[in-house]
């Protein structure tokens, strides 16, 4: 017998003590049987033990000589991805624990459940213990059932955006914006209720726990994130139809005075949903029940716009088939002693730019690629004589990477035989 093993023994027989078990609440849940679920887990009695790797499968087998029941290698379905890890503490040595199922296990365990297996699978969380404790496993049984009532009230999949198509909107100081919406994936259902905020230039930009809807922290953290310029409240109901669009809040509240970088943030407020329940004396992490309805698994996407660009830029960004020359200006001359660059903003990603310039037969007199992470290009100091000096106009074409045009901008007049003073 080894010292640690010894120790154990001891420990375990010595009077008046006993190994703590490590309980869960719910220990049984609904989940969507065509999708993803979150459910928030409380564990109790962690006092000697570390939160490790959690796994789903179809069976358990015993864990000896660790204490509980682990999943069978044979039939594990996936691992909590580490991106949606969310465990911290609470109670009274306890952990708030968010389930994250990802569709693909879900898939399996259907898939097992048409071969004639049990129609439900387990999600199993391993404790580490310390001081020659021995190791725990606790499982939550999963039950596959339809998205819709009796399965958590959760968000799986969350997404903004304005009514026009662009990656960051584009507007001058006092303008205003488009309509947005945000389209929503959820389980369950339930009233959804919470607030739009909006970041103001120069403030500081919310963290990840600050995108979390409320019901995705512990207990304790409620109430704590960063708050924001108030926009316009929402409470509506969610039927179980699994899907919704959001309407934004009036774009006539939405500021656009001083220039720089604004974020609108959806933040997401506790519901009262019996089926997201997690009590903390049930898992032996305290007193009260903690409510779950609305969580999420993941930070919402906040959505940015920018003030301080002149109408035409909006334009040009909004359309997916042009970009904005920036200079030399429509008309100009060649200053005398200078020297000529190009420069543009882009409209979406390319892996090359063609810089093109057209003589006064309408034949490409001049070409130069650059890169796509880049939108200047300083002319050769003989393209005047190249080109036979006059007006000639120029543009830029964006090319993918196997070369084929993607969108053009449009054509710009310039006049290489003008020496300006």
């Amino acid at each position: 017998m080894t010292k640690r093993a010894l120790a154990l023994f001891v420990t375990l027989l010595a009077p008046g003590v006993a190994l703590a078990q490590i309980r869960v609440h719910p220990t049984g849940v609904n989940v969507n049987a065509q999708g993803a679920t979150t459910v928030f887990l409380t564990f109790g009695g962690l006092s000697n033990h570390t939160a490790a790797e959690s796994e789903w499968c179809g069976r358990l087998i015993s864990a000896a000589p660790a204490v509980g029941l682990k999943c069978d290698p044979t039939t594990v379905y996936g691992r909590l991805p580490a991106r949606f890890l969310q465990t911290r503490p609470t109670g009274v040595t306890g952990l708030a624990d968010i389930m994250s199922i990802p569709p693909s296990v879900t898939r399996r365990a259907y898939q097992a459940a048409e071969a004639g297996e049990t129609a439900g699978f387990f999600y199993v969380r391993h404790f580490v213990g310390s001081g020659g404790l021995p190791d725990q496993y606790v499982f939550v049984t999963c039950r596959l059932a339809g998205g819709g009532a009796r399965v958590p009230l959760s968000l799986v999949d969350v997404k903004l955006a304005f009514a026009v198509e662009t990656p960051v909107l584009f507007v001058n100081s006092g303008d205003e914006l488009p309509a947005l919406k945000a389209d929503i994936t959820y389980t369950g259902t339930g009233r959804l209720q919470g607030r739009w905020e909006v970041v103001l230039p120069g403030e500081e930009l919310p963290a990840p726990t600050d995108l979390l809807t409320e019901a995705t922290l512990p207990i304790e953290q409620r109430g704590t994130q960063r708050r924001y310029t108030e926009l316009e409240r929402f409470n509506v109901l969610l039927p179980p139809t699994g899907r919704i669009q959001l309407s934004g809040p009036s774009p006539r509240v939405i500021p656009t005075s001083a220039e720089g970088q604004y974020m609108v943030l959806l933040r997401i407020e506790t519901s009262a949903d019996k089926e997201g329940d997690s009590s903390l004396a049930a898992s032996g992490a305290g007193l009260g029940v903690v409510r779950g309805g609305a969580v999420a698994g993941f930070p919402l996407p906040p959505l940015r716009y920018v003030v301080g660009r002149s109408t035409s830029e909006a334009t040009a960004a909004a359309s997916p088939g042009r970009f904005e020359l920036v200079r030399p200006l429509a008309g100009s001359g060649l200053g005398s002693g200078s020297e000529l660059e190009f420069a543009w903003i882009g409209s979406g990603p390319a892996a090359l730019y063609r810089l093109e310039v057209e003589g006064g037969s309408g034949q490409i007199v001049f070409a130069a690629l650059v890169h796509g992470e880049a939108a200047t290009y300083r002319a050769p100091s003989w393209l005047a004589d190249r080109t036979g000096g006059g007006p000639v106009r120029w543009r830029v074409v964006a090319l993918s990477a196997t070369g084929r045009t993607m969108r053009s901008s449009e054509w710009r007049s310039l006049d290489l035989a003008t020496r300006e003073p």
